[in-house]
């Protein structure tokens, strides 16, 4: 698939990407995917144990990815995936609070999801669509 660009970033990306072989985000022409983004430290891959802090490095590592693969970061995103663990109250004003911070432009459509679990005991993780606009 070599009209596919694929995207990693120092750290956490590098590491997942050669021991699980999967990347953080695919350019497919005007349009970037990410994979889920936890609200780990990138480098240290610490996550904080407070639910605020996780739930804003979560949104930073967004960011991050999306500047990573050739974006400009939330302003572009469209389509917004939260998976939560649980699904909360306070979680979900963090999540507003951060849309509010990195959106105040537009409003992206958003899918939230509770489930059981998620990686190494985290409590978010954040998938994301942008369009670039036309790349001609």
């Amino acid at each position: 698939m070599s009209h596919l660009q694929y995207f990693d970033y120092e750290g956490f990306g590098v590491r997942v990407r050669k021991e699980t072989h999967y990347s953080q985000a695919v350019r497919i022409g005007d349009i970037i995917e990410i994979s889920g983004q936890g609200g780990w430290d990138r480098i240290t891959e610490e996550i904080p144990s407070d639910l605020g802090k996780e739930i804003d490095q979560a949104f930073a590592n967004v960011e991050h990815t999306l500047q990573k693969a050739g974006g400009k970061g939330w302003e572009q995103v469209y389509k917004v995936r939260i998976y939560a663990a649980p699904l909360s109250g306070e979680g979900m004003g963090h999540m507003v609070r951060n849309l509010q911070k990195y959106c105040p432009n537009h409003q992206p459509i958003l899918t939230g999801v509770g489930v059981q679990a998620l990686y190494n005991n985290m409590h978010i993780e954040i998938e994301v669509s942008a369009h670039l606009g036309s790349t001609k």
